[in-house]
């Protein structure tokens, strides 16, 4: 099976379960398959909006129904409860629109704000139009990233597998490391 097949027929899956949590590595790398027409571009930002969307309102319920137990299970996110709190006191909407592009609250974020006095239609409304916003902009960086790769380097079709090799061992390299960094 070639790599254009294997990212056709399992690319929108890989984009929906990278983008059910953190996901911007995979949802850049969409946009950039996007580019070079193995994946439609719509489609890679409605399933990349939608996962987005639902994994924040399953942490924004995980929340709302057990947050005292995860913030016992999980001393870090009860450090960053204050900040949250104090942030949606203030910005309530901002907050859950940009809640998605800070570093370390992509799932600590909807919990803390699931155990806020935040009702659940303006989370939904919030969270929608973030997720879209999400989708479009980091899928859009790696349409564009496509591009440039594409203007720099001509027509790289002979060096295409090696070069999606070498993009998905430097994913799956950053997020080991991340999740070490976590573990410490």
């Amino acid at each position: 099976m070639d790599v254009s097949q294997i990212i056709s027929s399992y690319g929108y899956w890989a984009v929906a379960a990278g983008c059910l949590l953190e996901g911007e590595t995979v949802l850049l790398l969409a946009g950039f398959a996007a580019h070079r027409g193995y994946l439609s571009f719509a489609g890679v930002l409605g399933t990349a909006a939608l996962a987005g969307f639902l994994g924040d309102l399953f942490f924004f319920f995980m929340g709302r129904r057990h947050g005292p137990a995860l913030l016992a299970r999980w001393p870090s996110l009860a450090k960053r409860q204050n900040t949250v709190d104090g942030w949606i006191a203030r910005y309530r909407a901002a907050v859950i629109l940009g809640v998605r592009f800070t570093y370390g609250f992509r799932v600590a974020g909807p919990v803390l704000i699931g155990m806020s006095s935040t009702p659940v239609a303006t989370f939904v409304l919030f969270n929608a139009a973030g997720a879209c916003l999400w989708a479009g902009l980091i899928a859009g960086l790696g349409w564009f990233f496509g591009e440039a790769a594409q203007r720099m380097l001509g027509h790289i079709h002979h060096m295409e597998k090696w070069l999606a090799l070498s993009l998905l061992l430097l994913s799956l390299g950053c997020a080991a490391y991340g999740w070490w960094r976590r573990r410490r």
